[in-house]
Parts: C-alpha cells; sequence; structure tokens
C-alpha cells in the first residue's frame, strides 16, 4: 500500500469515527444547555454596602442607577448591544459562572461594612443569582472567579454608558 493510501485508510478509520462521534455526543449537550446565549433575557447587576443596594443596573429596562463621587444619585437609561451581551455570557461560560454557589461569602456583622454584589442572569427557562460578599475567605480560585466576572459586568456596562453619551 502506498503512503498515500496509507493517510487515507487512517483517516477513515479513525478520525473520521471519533469525529462522528463527537459530534453525536455533544450536539445534544450543546443544544440542551440551560444557558444559551440566544435565551437570554436580561441581566441585573446590583452592588452597595450593607443591605441597601442603592447602584443598580437592569438591562430588561436600561436602567442605570448609582451613587457619584459627590454622594449624590444618577439615573440613566444605558442599553447594552448584542455585542455587550455576547461578550458577557461568554465570559460567564467561560469562567463557570452558572456553576458557581448562589451564595459566595456569608453575611456577617463585618460583612455590614464590606461590599456586597448582587448579579443575576435570567435566560428563558432558568437564571442564575449569585450574591458576593467583599469579605469572602473561602476558595481563593472562586473568588477570582466571582471578582473577574464582577469586573466584565462592570467594564461592559461602563463602555455601554459612553457610548450612550448621557
Amino acid at each position: 500500500m502506498s503512503n498515500k493510501g496509507k493517510k487515507i485508510f487512517l483517516a477513515l478509520s479513525i478520525i473520521l469515527p471519533m469525529i462522528i462521534y463527537c459530534y453525536i455526543y455533544y450536539r445534544p449537550i450543546i443544544q440542551n444547555a440551560p444557558f444559551r446565549k440566544a435565551d437570554f433575557v436580561s441581566m441585573q447587576f446590583s452592588w452597595g454596602v450593607k443591605d441597601t443596594l442603592e447602584n443598580h443596573y437592569n438591562s430588561a429596562n436600561g436602567d442605570y442607577q448609582y451613587v457619584n463621587s459627590k454622594d449624590s444619585t444618577v439615573k440613566k437609561k444605558v442599553f447594552l448591544k448584542s455585542d455587550d451581551i455576547f461578550y458577557m455570557h461568554g465570559k460567564a461560560n467561560e469562567i463557570g459562572l452558572w456553576n458557581f454557589p448562589d451564595t459566595i461569602g456569608k453575611k456577617s456583622a463585618k460583612s455590614m461594612s464590606v461590599p456586597r454584589y448582587d448579579m443575576t442572569f435570567n435566560y428563558k427557562e432558568k437564571s442564575k443569582h449569585v450574591i458576593l460578599y467583599g469579605d469572602f475567605d473561602g476558595n481563593p480560585k472562586l473568588l477570582d472567579a466571582a471578582v473577574q466576572m464582577r469586573k466584565v459586568i462592570e467594564e461592559t456596562i461602563n463602555q455601554a454608558e459612553k457610548r450612550s453619551g448621557k
């Protein structure tokens, strides 16, 4: 058998069946994933100190409210583009947001003076809600991932705010 014939035989007998197997096995898993970009409805992000989360953003209606450096409340309408939503959803998948516990940290007397972040991603069939306390002292990898997700959300909202020019 020639060298070219051996390569063709190898491709047909090993590589091609493996590709077909992966396609058949993983296709339903990917299509039936509960958190798909196509099913994205809205995202809410709130942050603040103590129990009052005076800063918040809601992508469904574009409400964006925050307290600026002069301690005055600023209210704006800021809408995310589909690229922003795709970026945040992709980062959430990459970071593994869907596997996070619902609460990272715990409410304590000490947590009354540290920031708290409340992230909610709403999809057609499911929602993922995560609360992050700033004084979390558990698994550092989980904390790093949660902080990274928080920064992605903040940066995306800030970029959308700059685009809106208001």
